[in-house]
């Protein structure tokens, strides 16, 4: 089974092409184009003389490869010469994606005299008695370090510090954007967990919190369970309880529209890694009633000799009560529900067909799910995947710009789990029980009422747990 290939703005081409001034010409280029899978978007003249014209055409194509092969064909057109090339991804980075801007003008001395020295002097000194002065009087309030050592940047492996810097550039401006935070990458070169967690304690002073991104397993449990205890704010690791908040609150609403309780559920999860576990541990605290956890050891089991992580061994001991055996295919046998963090192309139609009735299929790997969602909507009642040319994205960008902000509203000392099970909670909430449909359990990520939901249960949960150091929003 393949996943069709969808094109996409993150391969999107403007050609400059200098065409001889004659009739016909730009249905040519047109034709050669069409003829060759791509997808014309904007043509704009650029200059044009007697003798030719200059055009600016954009066009959408598959990935790199089939754009070369574009442009080869249209410069092989004769009277056209192909002048430049510029990759709409490659020209939006140019010179990075944020920018620091001061909040106070600077025109005069006294301004420099209030903003610097002398005046700051008085500021330093009033930390310096009270170091929770530095909530109301620096940055650190409404700031947030986005921190990466690059072992697991997207999908795309262990590329390291620099290139996940386009990815955190990326994530400060969602934050911004949807939450109004102040976020500043901050990519380490080592990837020693005790160098981490000591260089993350060491800049913590100047930031409110942390969130830990793209950190390859097992370290990232290990990183982020010593710095939630060495630190008295907030740490996250997204790339786990992110994800785990969409994917509760997703399968919230989808067992509402199935007329099931959680309770009463059987969910199989595939993929036992950062975001599996923390799946896990979420649908456990949410009160589901069976979880069966597949890895590709099998079903995990925790009478069985199996080559497990320490973590993995933990789920097995919290997991498969039934004490099932075999693979998916024995595990999702009347299951109620399956949530994939996996791999590709590994549900057949034999293992859909063969789970409990109105079965829900969360099939999250990215770029190409578990199972074809063009073969899985002909047998499963809700379907969901990580993808955003499919209704139902399960995309963490849905959950941490929210429980950030209601953790920073508040001054939490850290992100519990039960400030974690609010944030489905208020996330679910966004869509009414008459909205719910097959084709619609999240939100969309433009949805400007998410932020505000999952904020407001999020800080709810710190004051019910007494991690909030501020007795109302800030």
């Amino acid at each position: 089974m393949t996943v069709p290939n969808h094109q996409g703005i993150a391969y999107t081409l403007t050609i400059r092409c200098q065409i001889e001034n004659r009739p016909g010409m730009l249905g040519t280029i047109a034709t050669a184009i069409g003829e060759n899978g791509g997808n014309i978007g904007a043509i704009d003249i650029v200059r044009v003389d007697r003798k030719h014209i200059v055009r600016d055409i954009t066009i959408r194509v598959q990935d790199e490869l089939h754009g070369d092969r574009i442009v080869r064909r249209i410069n092989a057109i004769p009277g056209v010469v192909v002048t430049n090339v510029s990759d709409r991804v490659f020209s939006l980075h140019q010179g990075g994606k944020i920018s620091i801007h001061s909040r106070t003008p600077l025109k005069s001395r006294d301004d420099l005299s209030l903003i610097y020295t002398p005046g700051v002097a008085r500021v330093c000194r009033a930390i310096a008695r009270d170091e929770e002065n530095a909530f109301s009087l620096t940055i650190k309030r409404n700031s947030l370090a986005i921190v990466s050592d690059g072992s697991a940047v997207l999908g795309l492996g262990n590329l390291g510090a620099a290139a996940a810097i386009p990815v955190m550039e990326g994530k400060a401006v969602l934050f911004k954007e949807l939450a109004d935070i102040d976020a500043f990458p901050i990519c380490l070169k080592s990837q020693d967990p005790d160098m981490i967690v000591a260089t993350v304690e060491q800049i913590s002073p100047v930031f409110g919190a942390i969130n830990l991104e793209d950190i390859a397993a097992p370290q990232c449990f290990d990183i982020e369970e010593r710095l939630v205890e060495r630190l008295d704010i907030p740490v996250m690791h997204d790339d786990q309880h992110g994800t785990a908040v969409v994917v509760l609150a997703g399968l919230r609403n989808a067992a509402t529209l199935v007329g099931k309780r959680l309770d009463q559920m059987r969910v199989v999860v595939n993929g036992i890694g950062a975001a599996g576990t923390a799946i896990i541990r979420n649908l456990l605290g949410a009160g589901v009633g069976e979880i069966t956890a597949v890895d590709r050891a099998g079903i995990l089991n925790a009478d069985e000799d199996q080559p497990l992580s320490p973590f993995q061994r933990q789920i097995a001991a919290m997991t498969n009560r039934e004490r099932r055996r075999g693979g998916l295919a024995e595990a999702l046998i009347g299951a109620d529900a399956f949530i994939g963090v996996s791999t590709g192309n590994i549900l057949t139609v034999d293992m859909v067909r063969s789970m409990g009735s109105d079965p829900i299929v969360f099939a999250l790997a990215n770029p190409i799910p578990e199972g074809d969602p063009e073969m899985l909507q002909h047998y499963v009642r809700v379907l969901a995947t990580g993808r955003s040319d499919f209704p139902n994205q399960i995309n963490n960008v849905l959950s941490f710009p929210g429980i950030f902000r209601g953790a920073l509203d508040v001054r939490a000392a850290k992100i519990t789990q039960g400030m974690r099970l609010a944030a489905a909670e208020g996330l679910a909430s966004v869509i009414s029980r008459e909205e719910l449909t097959e084709e619609y359990i999240v939100p969309s990520v433009f949805n400007r009422d998410i932020v505000p939901a999952i904020a407001a249960a999020v800080a709810r949960a710190a004051r019910a747990e007494g991690v909030a150091r501020a007795e109302k929003e800030m």
